[in-house]
């Protein structure tokens, strides 16, 4: 049996090829992360709809590869020496697959580190005060009376907005060039538009960041990535 097909995940999700990196997410900005990074690479892969739901990222397949039940997880059967890895957390796996192939993660140790510094910036900052955000701008903290928590989140995401508008001033990427942390800031940028908070986060006085979304979107990577997996209609 292979590394895929020993794993205790494909006893619930099934891999067709288990000779390629599997890929186990939903279509969130966290899980396209990853599908836009191996669309980019043109590593081969296998990808499995995971739902939200209790019933997938609770059950026991699932927790057997991500313990923090947390779309997204791989397996690459392929990996260094030949033996296979286990990953899950978005930003770990962005870093193992540029390591992997050599792409989008600079060309010598200060680029680098660079990229490394703002995929940090978007897994600590801007991705979880947006999904916050959104929690008390659209969901279920919008009905709340207490309006404290809503304004904490969306003063701190237009803080963090702010730093990557000055950032991208006379940059057509976050570093200079393309990689991981455009590859892991930009999907949630996406989101502000799901949460409907574009008017509120003055997207609209952020015109680095209105071309740098949409330079992002005309990738056909990012074009492919972000339906993957794709959700059954």
């Amino acid at each position: 049996m292979s590394a895929v097909t020993s794993h205790p995940i494909n006893a619930k999700w099934p891999a067709s090829d288990p000779s390629v990196l599997q890929l186990y997410a939903f279509p969130t900005p966290n899980g396209v992360k990853v599908s836009i990074m191996l669309e980019e690479t043109g590593l081969p892969y296998e990808a499995h709809l995971v739902g939200l739901s209790d019933d997938y990222v609770k059950s026991p397949e699932f927790l057997s590869l991500s313990p923090n039940n947390k779309i997204p997880a791989i397996i690459d059967p392929n990996g260094p020496d030949g033996d296979p890895v286990y990953l899950f957390e978005s930003g770990a796996i962005l870093i193992y697959l540029a390591e992997k192939t050599g792409q989008l993660i600079g060309t010598n140790a200060a680029e680098k580190a660079e990229i490394i510094q703002w995929l940090m910036w978007q897994m600590g900052g801007l991705g979880p005060m947006l999904g916050q955000m959104g929690f008390f701008y659209k969901f279920a903290g919008s009905t709340w009376e207490d309006k404290r928590p809503q304004a904490r989140y969306v003063d701190e995401s237009k803080r963090l907005l702010a730093v990557l508008e000055k950032q991208l001033e006379g940059k057509e990427w976050v570093t200079g060039t393309y990689s991981i942390a455009d590859i892991a800031i930009a999907p949630w940028l996406g989101a502000i538009d799901f949460y409907g908070a574009k008017e509120v986060l003055g997207l609209a006085e952020l015109p680095n960041i209105t071309a740098y979304m949409a330079r992002f979107g005309a990738r056909p990577a990012v074009q492919k990535g972000r339906g993957v997996p794709p959700i059954p209609k």
